[in-house]
């Protein structure tokens, strides 16, 4: 009976320990708005992505914007993710477009997707999906083989561009050149 006290007691503390963690790095780790307000660190989660999440970003997500399908394994995934946060960051146009960057988590969800987070600076939004990962990948792409990363690029007038790995400079153009 106690050894039983003791894992509960070391489970309940690793949990709280876990959570304020999270709550202290989102509050250090707030993104700015384009209108140079902060976003709030309570805001700071993860959204369910499925295939008509990604049917609806595609109709009516904000454009231009980056997906990037990583797992919680994939050591190429934050090279790939500072690739588009540093070419976003390099536009000419800065002030007057905001670009959404996005991360969508392909095995892990909740506070497992977010402690991931901190891979992906200039991060928008990270999505997880929770699922059969097959269904995810033929609603994206039917030809595109398991892996990661994989990028998506939807630029100002909803066209796409799908990579596997970091996008290649004329890709980035593109991507971010107005409409």
């Amino acid at each position: 009976m106690n050894s039983v006290f003791k894992t509960t007691a070391r489970a309940i503390c690793t949990v709280v320990l876990s959570l304020s963690a999270s709550a202290v790095w989102a509050q250090a780790h707030h993104h700015a708005h384009p209108q140079g307000q902060a976003k709030p660190a309570a805001q700071r989660t993860v959204l369910p992505f499925d295939e008509k999440t990604w049917a609806h970003a595609l109709q009516h997500g904000p454009r231009p914007a980056a997906y990037l399908f990583t797992t919680s394994y994939c050591s190429t995934c934050p090279a790939a993710f500072a690739v588009l946060h540093k070419a976003v960051q390099q536009r000419k146009d800065k002030p007057e477009r905001h670009v959404e960057l996005n991360a969508v988590m392909m095995d892990v969800a909740g506070q497992q997707a977010l402690r991931h987070a901190t891979h992906f600076k200039g991060m928008t939004q990270m999505y997880a999906f929770d699922g059969f990962e097959p269904a995810i990948r033929q609603a994206v792409d039917p030809a595109w083989p398991n892996v990661t990363p994989y990028v998506v690029l939807v630029d100002a007038k909803g066209q796409t561009q799908k990579v596997i790995g970091p996008p290649a400079p004329a890709m980035l153009k593109r991507w971010l050149s107005p409409a």
